[in-house]
């Protein structure tokens, strides 16, 4: 994997003017344009445009790119208020993600950006060719925004303009949505279909391979941290201090303390085991604790 993200990092970097600056929003005009020819045509535009394994090797072959264009959210076939609401989460689901799309191009270049997202597209054909299932972008575009969460994690977005949530509840919510998919195919029987998540989402493993191997050595670290004698030892210091009354230092040798003498410097000895506090008159004429 780290190989993998490495060469990437290498293509990008020698070949800056590579890819189309804007590319989502050409998708997402792309997308517009589509969802209203399904208003007008009951669906069949899109009907002729999704990924289908049997229609592709039928010689429609155009299906490998254009299941692109597909909008996530349809309202064809239905009336009335369904149809609004529908054209509503469409109009909402579809900005999110030009937004999205828009911020990391900025964040990344036009380059990176571009061989993320057709990484992410390319990786959902090739499943949906071994595999025989019908992909879309609804996987890529869920690669995307943890790629968002990932580099803006405190970001406040508004749930549907209301209600404000940090980018990283939503990632972590996703995440869930995610191994429960995992897990129902799994238990399913259908171990094709358990994996697709993680295969589409693939092209965010490799761009954030490095990121996401740091936050695991992290994590290990503060554990680690937390469990060593001598973190714990001056956690112990430290709740003794906020029990006393009156002082803050207080010399293991002689018993003076800083309220008795506020002119008075402590330290700490690093040799004695354990947060022994001495003044300037003991610290280097004391008997280290074992």
């Amino acid at each position: 994997m780290r190989a993998v993200s490495r060469w990437l990092d290498r293509f990008c970097y020698n070949h800056p003017n590579f890819g189309l600056p804007g590319l989502m929003k050409y998708v997402a005009i792309s997308n517009v344009a589509v969802y209203f020819l399904d208003m007008l045509t009951n669906g069949m535009v899109s009907r002729l445009l999704y990924f289908n394994f049997n229609a592709i090797f039928s010689g429609q072959i155009w299906r490998l790119v254009t299941f692109v264009l597909v909008p996530s959210v349809s309202g064809a076939g239905t009336g009335g208020a369904v149809q609004i609401s529908f054209f509503l989460m469409f109009l909402l689901t579809t900005f999110f993600y030009y937004w999205i799309g828009t911020a990391l191009e900025q964040h990344w270049g036009t380059t990176r950006f571009n061989v993320f997202y057709l990484l992410g597209i390319l990786l959902n054909v090739v499943y949906g060719l071994v595999t025989r299932a019908s992909v879309s972008m609804y996987y890529i575009n869920m690669s995307m925004f943890f790629s968002f969460a990932t580099l803006y994690p405190d970001m406040r977005v508004y749930l549907y303009g209301i209600i404000p949530l940090k980018v990283k509840w939503m990632a972590w919510l996703d995440a869930f949505f995610f191994a429960y998919d995992f897990g129902f195919y799994l238990t399913s029987g259908y171990i094709l279909g358990a994996f697709m998540p993680l295969v589409a989402i693939l092209n965010y493993f490799i761009f954030f391979w490095d990121d996401l191997i740091s936050i695991l050595h992290r994590g290990r670290d503060r554990a680690a941290h937390r469990a060593d004698p001598q973190t714990i030892n001056f956690k112990k210091a430290q709740k003794e201090v906020q029990q006393r009354k009156g002082y803050l230092h207080k010399c293991a040798v002689c018993g003076v303390t800083d309220a008795d003498n506020p002119n008075m410097e402590f330290r700490y000895c690093s040799k004695c085991n354990g947060y022994y506090c001495y003044c300037m008159n003991h610290i280097n004429n004391h008997t280290h604790v074992q």
